[in-house]
């Protein structure tokens, strides 16, 4: 398997506390204490503050700490949860992932396509098309649980074979069916330069990993 093209560059998903974070926090925490101690040193001797009253804002001071020191443990996690899954993710390189799409692969006169109905459907079609968005075949399928499903066309005839796509309409009873389509790709390398896990395939470009469907 060649590795050479496995991008794992996280340099921008990097999220390790700067030296500004912390200093930003300390500064806020310092803030709020002047001004505590202000506001005591300047309260009504005839009516001074409430001992809740200090132990509130004092309790509001941590917290704003607390949520702070929160917030870059999760960012500190959420950076190493996607290392890890980029590192797992190597092993998809070279391997063949199917994801929502419509392009359509011929390959010894035959394509191989699937896709989910979102219900039972008495009557599917099946429209080929080239790559000039004209219709170049058309199919009945008849009825059809809902659900994933598979069927193999036969481009044996047709007049053209590459740069295909396709697409399902259903309908159960005149209304009509959700249909999504599935194509298959070969992941060519994966990419974590940006705030999410993404793979780079062959013929459908750069996509979500969120988005791979199955192997195959």
């Amino acid at each position: 398997m060649d590795y050479s093209t496995l991008n794992v560059n996280s340099s921008t998903s990097k999220t390790t506390p700067t030296a500004a974070q912390s200093s930003g926090a300390a500064d806020t925490q310092d803030r709020f204490l002047k001004l505590l101690v202000a506001q005591m040193q300047n309260q009504d001797p005839m009516n001074p503050m409430d001992n809740a009253a200090v132990t509130t804002q004092l309790a509001q001071i941590q917290t704003v700490t607390g949520v702070g020191t929160l917030n870059n443990s999760i960012q500190n996690l959420a950076g190493q949860f996607t290392q890890m899954q980029a590192l797992q993710s190597v092993s998809l390189v070279g391997r063949t992932v199917t994801l929502p799409g419509n392009q359509l692969s011929v390959e010894n006169g035959k394509a191989n396509l699937s896709f989910d109905l979102a219900g039972n459907a008495d009557a599917v079609k099946l429209e080929v098309l080239n790559g000039a968005g004209n219709v170049i075949a058309t199919e009945d399928l008849g009825k059809l649980k809902g659900g994933n499903q598979t069927y193999t066309w036969d481009a044996s005839k047709s007049p053209e074979t590459t740069n295909l796509r396709y697409r399902i309409t259903a309908s159960n009873g005149g209304v009509a069916v959700g249909a999504t389509t599935l194509t298959r790709d070969v992941v060519r390398a994966v990419n974590t330069s940006g705030s999410t896990l993404q793979l780079e395939l062959k013929n459908s470009g750069i996509v979500d990993y969120d988005q791979v469907r199955s192997l195959g």
